[in-house]
């Protein structure tokens, strides 16, 4: 039994109205209510996923002094390799017990925008980690555009209102490894807890118990998604947008228990970002005399920046 809804992309995909309506009626109430959904009938295929942890694994699996050299200084750790334990959630002195990667946005027929990201960092050990980093990257990038455009009309928005603002926005594709656990954890956790900064989070590698999402009640509950789903979230920047109806739910990566200490644990979020120049100032549809104006004005660059200096990633 899933604690989270369970939503199908291919509703919206259907050239059936009430379908499309239905998916569009069903992501909406489960932000407003829980901040997450289980996704099946997106665009990642088996042999893709397959891949992509084998690149993964390969990746993390390299000597610590090689991954080392994929650090790129100055950069807030948005591109290339961040070692274990530099990232703290917002609020916590711990590090959390993981190491991850970073993969940026492909820029199309923007030459201005690209010189204002860092580039790429390719791993020349390992020939086909970039690219197939890359192809994951545009599936979940073109998933969460059906998602956004659903929830512009759930919001009473055009349905294709956030399409330019995401097109060579500043995503980013994070394979995160929590490695075995050696020894007593001093308060410290895979992940603590955090909500996102983005518009929505698409996650792969939410099969097993790990994930927990805490309900309006502030009870954990854990978030397992089905062999061929997805776990999609919102992030701070769309509920600071859509003045706190869509909900950001705060959540967290639980340590496993003590007989499983010594796995590894992979997840794969993508973190959907807009352009920075994009305006998260509350919609105005949604304000009203019971919901009034919760945010001050702020663009997502701005608001992107104020988190990465919490998170100790900027200093």
């Amino acid at each position: 039994m899933q604690n989270i809804p369970s939503v199908d992309l291919r509703d919206f995909l259907s050239d059936d109205p009430v379908r499309k309506q239905k998916f569009v009626n069903e992501i909406g109430k489960a932000y407003e209510e829980i901040g997450f959904v289980a996704l099946k009938g997106h665009f990642l295929d088996d042999q893709l996923v397959e891949n992509l942890y084998q690149e993964v694994r390969n990746f993390f699996n390299l000597p610590l002094e090689t991954k080392q050299k994929y650090e790129v200084p100055g950069i807030g750790g948005q591109r290339g390799y961040v070692a274990f334990g530099k990232e703290s959630a917002k609020g916590r002195s711990e590090g959390d017990l993981k190491e991850f990667w970073h993969f940026g946005q492909y820029v199309e027929d923007n030459p201005e925008l690209e010189a204002s990201y860092p580039a790429n960092v390719t791993v020349n050990e390992l020939a086909h980690f970039n690219a197939v980093g890359k192809e994951t990257y545009k599936m979940l990038e073109k998933t969460g555009v059906y998602v956004l455009r659903a929830l512009s009309l759930f919001l009473g928005l055009d349905e294709f209102y956030f399409d330019n603002y995401v097109k060579n926005g500043n995503s980013i594709l994070r394979p995160i490894h929590y490695p075995p656990i050696t020894s007593e954890p001093n308060n410290a956790v895979r992940a603590a807890a955090h909500g996102d900064i983005n518009l929505i989070t698409l996650l792969m590698g939410a099969q097993g118990k790990g994930l927990q999402v805490q309900n309006h009640n502030g009870e954990w509950i854990d978030a397992i998604a089905g062999e061929d789903e997805l776990v999609i979230n919102v992030g701070d920047m769309l509920s600071r947008h859509s003045n706190n109806r869509l909900k950001s739910t705060i959540h967290q990566v639980v340590n496993p228990p003590r007989e499983m200490w010594s796995t590894s644990r992979y997840s794969i979020p993508f973190f959907m970002h807009p352009v920075s120049t994009m305006p998260l100032n509350c919609l105005e549809n949604c304000i009203d005399e019971n919901n009034p104006k919760q945010f001050e004005d702020i663009t997502a660059g701005e608001f992107l920046h104020q988190r990465l200096v919490e998170l100790g990633l900027i200093k």
